[in-house]
Protein backbone atom coordinates (compact mmCIF):
# COMPACT_ATOMS: atom_id res chain seq x y z
CA UNK A 1 0.00 0.00 0.00
CA UNK A 2 3.43 2.15 0.80
CA UNK A 3 3.32 1.92 -2.64
CA UNK A 4 0.18 2.21 -3.84
CA UNK A 5 -1.10 5.84 -1.93
CA UNK A 6 2.70 7.21 -1.99
CA UNK A 7 3.68 9.10 -4.75
CA UNK A 8 1.40 12.03 -6.91
CA UNK A 9 0.67 9.82 -9.72
CA UNK A 10 -1.39 7.38 -7.28
CA UNK A 11 -3.31 10.58 -5.86
CA UNK A 12 -4.70 10.91 -9.14
CA UNK A 13 -6.22 6.71 -8.43
CA UNK A 14 -7.60 7.91 -4.92
CA UNK A 15 -9.34 10.86 -6.67
CA UNK A 16 -11.13 8.35 -8.77
CA UNK A 17 -12.39 5.96 -5.81
CA UNK A 18 -15.14 6.75 -3.62
CA UNK A 19 -15.56 8.96 -0.43
CA UNK A 20 -15.08 6.26 1.67
CA UNK A 21 -12.20 5.27 0.51
CA UNK A 22 -10.38 8.08 0.34
CA UNK A 23 -11.50 9.40 3.67
CA UNK A 24 -9.63 6.14 4.87
CA UNK A 25 -6.45 5.84 2.50
CA UNK A 26 -6.02 9.62 1.34
CA UNK A 27 -2.71 11.22 2.57
CA UNK A 28 -1.21 7.66 4.39
CA UNK A 29 1.27 5.36 3.63
CA UNK A 30 2.33 2.21 5.45
CA UNK A 31 5.25 3.37 8.02
CA UNK A 32 8.30 2.12 6.13
CA UNK A 33 10.06 2.04 9.75
CA UNK A 34 8.21 -0.63 11.39
CA UNK A 35 5.04 -1.30 9.21
CA UNK A 36 2.86 0.04 11.53
CA UNK A 37 -0.77 1.05 9.42
CA UNK A 38 -1.68 3.85 11.51
CA UNK A 39 0.53 7.06 10.48
CA UNK A 40 3.06 7.96 13.10
CA UNK A 41 2.47 11.62 15.02
CA UNK A 42 5.52 13.53 14.59
CA UNK A 43 6.38 15.61 17.40
CA UNK A 44 9.21 17.16 16.10
CA UNK A 45 10.14 20.74 16.51
CA UNK A 46 12.54 20.91 13.91
CA UNK A 47 14.43 18.88 11.07
CA UNK A 48 18.02 18.19 9.80
CA UNK A 49 19.38 19.85 7.39
CA UNK A 50 21.50 18.28 5.07
CA UNK A 51 25.59 19.02 4.38
CA UNK A 52 24.65 21.13 1.78
CA UNK A 53 22.45 23.60 4.18
CA UNK A 54 19.46 22.35 2.45
CA UNK A 55 16.43 19.94 3.46
CA UNK A 56 16.55 16.77 1.68
CA UNK A 57 13.35 15.43 3.36
CA UNK A 58 11.46 18.39 3.06
CA UNK A 59 10.85 19.35 6.60
CA UNK A 60 12.45 22.61 8.52
CA UNK A 61 10.31 24.07 11.03
CA UNK A 62 7.47 22.67 12.71
CA UNK A 63 5.74 25.95 12.31
CA UNK A 64 6.26 25.84 8.52
CA UNK A 65 5.29 21.74 7.95
CA UNK A 66 5.55 18.97 9.92
CA UNK A 67 5.00 15.36 8.45
CA UNK A 68 1.74 14.57 10.10
CA UNK A 69 0.06 17.74 8.91
CA UNK A 70 0.80 17.60 5.45
CA UNK A 71 -1.02 14.25 5.62
CA UNK A 72 -3.95 16.04 6.86
CA UNK A 73 -3.57 18.15 4.53
CA UNK A 74 -3.57 15.59 1.34
CA UNK A 75 -6.53 14.13 2.79
CA UNK A 76 -8.44 16.69 3.05
CA UNK A 77 -7.40 18.09 -0.28
CA UNK A 78 -8.59 14.52 -1.82
CA UNK A 79 -11.87 14.99 0.15
CA UNK A 80 -13.06 18.12 -1.13
CA UNK A 81 -11.51 17.43 -4.64
CA UNK A 82 -9.13 20.43 -4.09
CA UNK A 83 -5.85 21.00 -5.59
CA UNK A 84 -3.86 21.72 -2.07
CA UNK A 85 -5.13 21.99 1.67
CA UNK A 86 -3.56 23.73 4.37
CA UNK A 87 -4.42 22.67 8.27
CA UNK A 88 -4.95 25.68 11.03
CA UNK A 89 -4.81 25.70 14.69
CA UNK A 90 -8.73 26.55 14.91
CA UNK A 91 -10.90 27.76 12.45
CA UNK A 92 -10.76 31.30 13.14
CA UNK A 93 -7.05 30.90 12.24
CA UNK A 94 -8.51 30.58 8.95
CA UNK A 95 -10.84 32.74 8.94
CA UNK A 96 -8.00 35.37 10.15
CA UNK A 97 -5.76 34.52 7.67
CA UNK A 98 -8.20 35.04 4.96
CA UNK A 99 -8.89 38.61 6.27
CA UNK A 100 -4.89 39.22 6.76
CA UNK A 101 -4.29 38.40 3.32
CA UNK A 102 -6.92 41.54 2.00
CA UNK A 103 -5.78 45.01 1.45
CA UNK A 104 -6.71 48.05 3.14
CA UNK A 105 -10.34 48.92 1.62
CA UNK A 106 -11.19 45.84 0.34
CA UNK A 107 -14.54 44.90 0.72
CA UNK A 108 -16.31 41.83 1.75
CA UNK A 109 -19.53 40.23 1.14
CA UNK A 110 -20.98 38.20 3.98
CA UNK A 111 -24.28 36.34 5.27
CA UNK A 112 -26.36 39.06 6.94
CA UNK A 113 -26.47 35.68 9.72
CA UNK A 114 -22.92 34.66 9.69
CA UNK A 115 -21.21 33.11 12.25
CA UNK A 116 -20.75 35.76 15.32
CA UNK A 117 -17.14 34.89 15.91
CA UNK A 118 -16.47 36.08 12.48
CA UNK A 119 -18.72 39.30 12.49
CA UNK A 120 -16.72 39.99 15.49
CA UNK A 121 -13.47 39.15 14.16
CA UNK A 122 -14.63 41.68 11.24
CA UNK A 123 -15.53 44.32 13.58
CA UNK A 124 -12.84 44.50 15.99
CA UNK A 125 -9.87 42.89 15.20
CA UNK A 126 -9.61 43.76 12.02
CA UNK A 127 -11.82 47.49 12.70
CA UNK A 128 -8.22 49.60 12.38
CA UNK A 129 -7.23 47.51 8.99
CA UNK A 130 -10.00 49.15 7.58
CA UNK A 131 -12.32 46.52 5.83
CA UNK A 132 -15.44 47.74 4.19
CA UNK A 133 -18.14 44.91 4.91
CA UNK A 134 -21.62 44.30 3.41
CA UNK A 135 -24.09 41.61 5.40
CA UNK A 136 -26.47 40.42 2.87
CA UNK A 137 -29.23 37.81 2.64
CA UNK A 138 -27.12 34.97 0.97
CA UNK A 139 -30.43 33.45 -0.28
CA UNK A 140 -31.15 36.73 -1.92
CA UNK A 141 -29.67 36.81 -5.21
CA UNK A 142 -30.53 40.52 -6.10
CA UNK A 143 -29.44 41.78 -3.20
CA UNK A 144 -26.15 40.39 -3.64
CA UNK A 145 -25.77 41.60 -6.77
CA UNK A 146 -26.23 45.15 -5.49
CA UNK A 147 -24.02 44.72 -2.95
CA UNK A 148 -20.92 44.49 -5.07
CA UNK A 149 -18.57 46.80 -5.54
CA UNK A 150 -15.04 47.75 -7.47
CA UNK A 151 -13.57 47.13 -4.16
CA UNK A 152 -15.32 43.73 -4.05
CA UNK A 153 -12.39 40.97 -3.36
CA UNK A 154 -13.64 38.30 -0.74
CA UNK A 155 -17.41 36.69 -0.83
CA UNK A 156 -17.73 34.80 2.21
CA UNK A 157 -20.35 32.46 2.01
CA UNK A 158 -22.22 29.51 4.86
CA UNK A 159 -24.81 27.18 4.01
CA UNK A 160 -26.68 25.85 6.08
CA UNK A 161 -26.47 28.89 8.11
CA UNK A 162 -25.86 29.11 11.93
CA UNK A 163 -28.14 29.19 13.46
CA UNK A 164 -30.66 29.73 10.89
CA UNK A 165 -30.39 27.24 8.69
CA UNK A 166 -30.79 29.20 5.51
CA UNK A 167 -29.35 27.98 2.34
CA UNK A 168 -27.35 29.94 -0.28
CA UNK A 169 -27.49 28.62 -4.14
CA UNK A 170 -23.38 27.85 -4.45
CA UNK A 171 -23.17 27.92 -7.91
CA UNK A 172 -25.12 31.16 -8.55
CA UNK A 173 -23.10 32.66 -5.87
CA UNK A 174 -19.55 31.52 -7.39
CA UNK A 175 -20.81 33.04 -10.70
CA UNK A 176 -21.76 36.50 -9.30
CA UNK A 177 -18.66 36.36 -7.10
CA UNK A 178 -16.14 35.52 -10.54
CA UNK A 179 -18.21 37.96 -12.55
CA UNK A 180 -16.94 40.16 -9.77
CA UNK A 181 -13.46 39.50 -9.86
CA UNK A 182 -13.87 38.25 -6.09
CA UNK A 183 -13.05 35.07 -4.64
CA UNK A 184 -15.55 32.93 -3.01
CA UNK A 185 -15.27 31.17 0.05
CA UNK A 186 -17.57 28.59 1.22
CA UNK A 187 -17.45 27.65 5.07
CA UNK A 188 -17.79 23.84 4.64
CA UNK A 189 -18.12 23.02 8.57
CA UNK A 190 -21.56 21.89 9.12
CA UNK A 191 -22.16 19.64 6.02
CA UNK A 192 -18.67 18.42 5.19
CA UNK A 193 -16.91 16.92 2.45
CA UNK A 194 -19.74 14.40 2.71
CA UNK A 195 -22.60 15.69 2.09
CA UNK A 196 -21.38 19.09 0.09
CA UNK A 197 -19.08 19.82 -2.24
CA UNK A 198 -18.77 23.63 -2.65
CA UNK A 199 -15.50 23.37 -5.02
CA UNK A 200 -17.82 21.16 -7.84
CA UNK A 201 -20.19 23.92 -7.68
CA UNK A 202 -17.71 26.34 -8.86
CA UNK A 203 -16.88 28.11 -5.06
CA UNK A 204 -13.11 29.04 -4.99
CA UNK A 205 -11.96 27.65 -1.62
CA UNK A 206 -13.88 25.71 1.30
CA UNK A 207 -12.74 26.61 4.93
CA UNK A 208 -13.28 24.01 7.72
CA UNK A 209 -13.63 23.64 11.44
CA UNK A 210 -12.26 20.56 12.00
CA UNK A 211 -12.87 20.59 15.34
CA UNK A 212 -16.44 19.94 14.62
CA UNK A 213 -17.43 16.94 11.93
CA UNK A 214 -13.88 16.17 10.29
CA UNK A 215 -12.33 15.45 13.97
CA UNK A 216 -15.20 14.12 15.11
CA UNK A 217 -14.90 13.49 18.94
CA UNK A 218 -14.96 16.53 20.36
CA UNK A 219 -11.15 16.35 21.90
CA UNK A 220 -9.00 18.67 19.43
CA UNK A 221 -9.13 22.11 17.46
CA UNK A 222 -8.41 22.93 13.98
CA UNK A 223 -8.99 24.84 10.91
CA UNK A 224 -8.41 24.07 7.52
CA UNK A 225 -8.40 26.09 4.04
CA UNK A 226 -8.85 23.97 0.57
CA UNK A 227 -8.48 25.41 -2.41
CA UNK A 228 -9.62 24.88 -5.98
CA UNK A 229 -6.88 26.38 -7.61
CA UNK A 230 -3.52 28.76 -7.46
CA UNK A 231 -4.60 32.33 -5.93
CA UNK A 232 -3.26 34.97 -4.09
CA UNK A 233 -5.84 34.65 -0.97
CA UNK A 234 -4.75 31.16 -0.86
CA UNK A 235 -0.62 31.58 -0.89
CA UNK A 236 -1.15 34.58 1.30
CA UNK A 237 -2.90 32.60 4.10
CA UNK A 238 0.06 30.06 3.73
CA UNK A 239 2.69 33.22 4.83
CA UNK A 240 0.19 33.79 8.11
CA UNK A 241 0.21 30.49 8.71
CA UNK A 242 3.96 29.85 8.29
CA UNK A 243 4.58 32.89 10.11
CA UNK A 244 1.99 33.95 12.03
CA UNK A 245 1.69 31.37 14.88
CA UNK A 246 -1.38 29.73 13.59
CA UNK A 247 -0.07 26.08 12.77
CA UNK A 248 -1.55 23.11 14.24
CA UNK A 249 0.05 21.01 16.69
CA UNK A 250 1.26 17.35 15.13
CA UNK A 251 -1.33 15.57 17.77
CA UNK A 252 -4.53 17.57 16.81
CA UNK A 253 -3.44 17.06 13.50
CA UNK A 254 -3.11 13.35 14.05
CA UNK A 255 -6.30 13.39 15.43
CA UNK A 256 -8.22 15.03 12.78
CA UNK A 257 -7.00 12.14 10.35
CA UNK A 258 -7.92 9.66 12.66
CA UNK A 259 -11.57 11.61 12.83
CA UNK A 260 -11.80 11.75 8.86
CA UNK A 261 -11.48 7.87 8.35
CA UNK A 262 -15.12 7.32 9.58
CA UNK A 263 -16.29 10.65 8.30
CA UNK A 264 -18.97 9.25 5.52
CA UNK A 265 -20.36 6.76 7.68
CA UNK A 266 -20.99 9.38 10.82
CA UNK A 267 -22.28 12.28 8.54
CA UNK A 268 -24.88 9.21 7.42
CA UNK A 269 -25.54 8.33 10.77
CA UNK A 270 -25.53 12.23 12.27
CA UNK A 271 -28.35 13.17 9.18
CA UNK A 272 -30.26 10.30 9.77
CA UNK A 273 -30.92 11.06 13.34
CA UNK A 274 -31.52 14.72 12.81
CA UNK A 275 -33.90 14.11 10.03
CA UNK A 276 -35.85 12.05 13.13
CA UNK A 277 -35.94 14.33 15.42
CA UNK A 278 -36.42 17.14 12.90
CA UNK A 279 -39.64 15.39 11.87
CA UNK A 280 -40.12 14.94 15.78
CA UNK A 281 -40.49 18.59 16.49
CA UNK A 282 -42.38 19.59 13.65
CA UNK A 283 -45.35 17.65 14.72
CA UNK A 284 -45.24 18.79 18.73
CA UNK A 285 -47.83 21.34 19.61
CA UNK A 286 -45.31 22.93 21.50
CA UNK A 287 -42.70 23.78 19.07
CA UNK A 288 -43.37 26.78 16.98
CA UNK A 289 -41.10 26.22 14.15
CA UNK A 290 -38.10 23.91 13.05
CA UNK A 291 -35.13 24.97 10.69
CA UNK A 292 -33.73 22.07 8.97
CA UNK A 293 -33.23 21.76 5.11
CA UNK A 294 -34.33 17.80 5.07
CA UNK A 295 -37.94 18.97 6.02
CA UNK A 296 -39.96 19.90 2.42
CA UNK A 297 -41.31 22.97 4.54
CA UNK A 298 -38.10 24.39 4.70
CA UNK A 299 -37.32 27.41 2.07
CA UNK A 300 -34.25 26.41 0.85
CA UNK A 301 -35.27 22.69 0.70
CA UNK A 302 -35.23 22.34 -2.98
CA UNK A 303 -31.87 24.05 -3.20
CA UNK A 304 -30.68 21.88 -0.54
CA UNK A 305 -31.92 18.77 -2.61
CA UNK A 306 -29.77 20.51 -5.88
CA UNK A 307 -26.54 20.75 -3.90
CA UNK A 308 -26.50 18.25 -0.87
CA UNK A 309 -26.21 14.70 -0.78
CA UNK A 310 -27.35 14.35 2.69
CA UNK A 311 -29.45 17.14 5.53
CA UNK A 312 -26.25 17.18 7.88
CA UNK A 313 -27.20 16.95 11.75
CA UNK A 314 -27.20 20.45 12.73
CA UNK A 315 -31.01 21.81 13.18
CA UNK A 316 -32.31 24.69 15.10
CA UNK A 317 -36.24 24.85 16.60
CA UNK A 318 -38.11 27.78 17.63
CA UNK A 319 -40.25 27.19 21.09
CA UNK A 320 -43.77 28.73 21.59
CA UNK A 321 -42.85 31.35 23.98
CA UNK A 322 -40.07 33.61 25.12
CA UNK A 323 -36.44 33.68 26.22
CA UNK A 324 -37.20 31.57 29.94
CA UNK A 325 -39.20 29.39 27.95
CA UNK A 326 -36.82 28.35 25.68
CA UNK A 327 -33.68 28.05 28.63
CA UNK A 328 -36.48 26.22 30.70
CA UNK A 329 -36.52 23.60 27.96
CA UNK A 330 -32.96 23.29 27.00
CA UNK A 331 -32.34 22.77 31.57
CA UNK A 332 -34.86 20.02 31.33
CA UNK A 333 -33.10 18.02 28.86
CA UNK A 334 -31.24 14.77 30.03
CA UNK A 335 -29.06 13.13 27.68
CA UNK A 336 -29.06 15.44 25.64
CA UNK A 337 -25.94 18.38 27.16
CA UNK A 338 -25.68 22.08 27.00
CA UNK A 339 -22.92 22.78 25.67
CA UNK A 340 -21.41 25.05 22.77
CA UNK A 341 -19.78 23.47 19.53
CA UNK A 342 -20.94 20.71 17.27
CA UNK A 343 -19.68 17.40 15.40
CA UNK A 344 -19.52 15.05 17.90
CA UNK A 345 -20.90 11.84 19.30
CA UNK A 346 -22.29 13.44 21.95
CA UNK A 347 -25.93 15.40 21.26
CA UNK A 348 -25.83 19.22 22.25
CA UNK A 349 -28.15 22.06 22.75
CA UNK A 350 -27.73 25.88 23.48
CA UNK A 351 -29.54 28.46 23.83
CA UNK A 352 -27.70 30.52 21.04
CA UNK A 353 -29.13 33.87 21.65
CA UNK A 354 -27.43 33.94 25.00
CA UNK A 355 -24.30 32.91 23.36
CA UNK A 356 -24.06 35.32 21.05
CA UNK A 357 -24.84 38.37 23.51
CA UNK A 358 -26.92 41.56 22.93
CA UNK A 359 -25.96 42.45 19.22
CA UNK A 360 -27.35 38.73 18.39
CA UNK A 361 -29.90 38.54 15.74
CA UNK A 362 -30.89 34.60 16.90
CA UNK A 363 -35.13 34.75 17.77
CA UNK A 364 -34.74 34.32 21.27
CA UNK A 365 -36.96 31.58 21.52
CA UNK A 366 -34.34 29.52 19.73
CA UNK A 367 -32.65 26.24 20.73
CA UNK A 368 -29.81 24.97 18.47
CA UNK A 369 -29.03 21.23 18.23
CA UNK A 370 -26.28 19.13 17.26
CA UNK A 371 -27.76 15.72 16.82
CA UNK A 372 -25.53 12.90 17.82
CA UNK A 373 -24.78 9.43 17.24
CA UNK A 374 -26.92 8.22 19.73
CA UNK A 375 -30.42 6.58 18.92
CA UNK A 376 -32.66 8.61 17.74
CA UNK A 377 -35.53 7.41 19.78
CA UNK A 378 -33.65 8.34 23.07
CA UNK A 379 -33.06 11.33 21.72
CA UNK A 380 -36.61 11.69 20.92
CA UNK A 381 -37.92 11.13 24.28
CA UNK A 382 -35.40 13.26 25.81
CA UNK A 383 -36.72 16.12 24.06
CA UNK A 384 -40.48 15.14 24.65
CA UNK A 385 -40.12 15.12 27.85
CA UNK A 386 -38.12 18.80 27.84
CA UNK A 387 -40.92 20.00 25.40
CA UNK A 388 -44.04 18.14 27.41
CA UNK A 389 -44.55 20.63 30.11
CA UNK A 390 -45.20 23.88 27.62
CA UNK A 391 -48.21 21.81 26.02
Amino acid sequence: MSELFGTTHTRSKIQRTKIETQAVHAGRRIDPATGALTPPIHLSSTFERGSDGEYPRGFSYAREGNPTRQSLEECLAVLEGGKEALAFSSGMAVATALLQGLEPGDHIIAPEDVYFGLRQMIGTVFAKWPLETTYVDMTDLGALRAAVRPATRLVLIETPSNPMMKIANLAAISRIAREANAISVCDGTFTTPVLQRPLDLGVDMVWHSTTKYIGGHSDMVGGALITRYDNYLFERARKSLMFGGMSPSAFDCWLALRGASTLPWRMRAHSTNALAVAEFLQRHPAVERVWYPGLPEHPGHETAREQMSGWGGMLSFQVHGDREIAMAVSGRVRLFTRATSLGGPHSLIEHRASIEGRDTKTPQNLLRASIGLENSDDLIADLEQAIQPLV
